[in-house]
């Protein structure tokens, strides 16, 4: 199983990397998690570019989703809304053929950013995501200096996460067959 991870922030000190980037170590066994660091490379969307074939950073990140059979997204929020980057990377996949109805877990850094989130979920849900509820989470992690590999054993954190990543992947396996197939599979 694979799960492509982005993180929505280009700062390197991002708390929202840092839990993207501890992923592969909370996901249950068998399941590969892969970071996908293209966000910044992405041209600014423009229709007029978005042709076959797409610029080759959108060519790669439509490939890496393809192959994905889940996605894991958490951003920041800035001026109540979503990062800029990140959205410039959801416009670049609202006309790929491998976005919709792809398994999607929301993880939120920092509890007070509700607009981010709630800016995420509707862009998304136009864009027919799949949502695993059970899997979303918001992550106490402001104030407190965690690298990726301290989250796993941090208190109130590693578990989370590790129970969204469970949660996670013990629904792909329908929704991937449902993306693929159907509601007949």
């Amino acid at each position: 199983m694979r799960i492509l991870a982005i993180s929505g922030s280009l700062r390197a000190a991002s708390s929202n990397s840092r839990l993207i980037e501890a992923l592969p170590r909370l996901a249950p066994a068998g399941v590969e998690v892969v970071i996908w660091r293209g966000l910044e490379g992405l041209p600014y969307f423009n229709p007029d570019l978005d042709v076959d074939p797409p610029p080759a950073p959108v060519a790669e990140l439509r490939r890496q989703i393809g192959l994905a059979q889940g996605l894991v997204i958490c951003s920041p929020e800035y001026a109540h809304g979503v990062s800029g980057a990140m959205k410039n990377a959801l416009d670049w996949l609202v006309s790929s053929l491998e976005f919709p109805a792809i398994p999607l877990a929301l993880i939120n850094a920092a509890p007070r950013a509700v607009h981010a989130i709630a800016h995420l979920r509707e862009t998304l849900a136009t864009m027919s995501a799949a949502f695993v509820e059970e899997a979303c989470v918001t992550v106490p992690l402001q104030g407190r200096d965690l690298t990726a590999a301290d989250i796993p054993g941090a208190p109130g954190i590693g578990d989370l996460l590790t129970d969204a990543m469970a949660r996670f992947c013990k629904a792909l396996p329908a929704l991937q067959a449902e993306r693929l197939f159907g509601n007949g599979a």
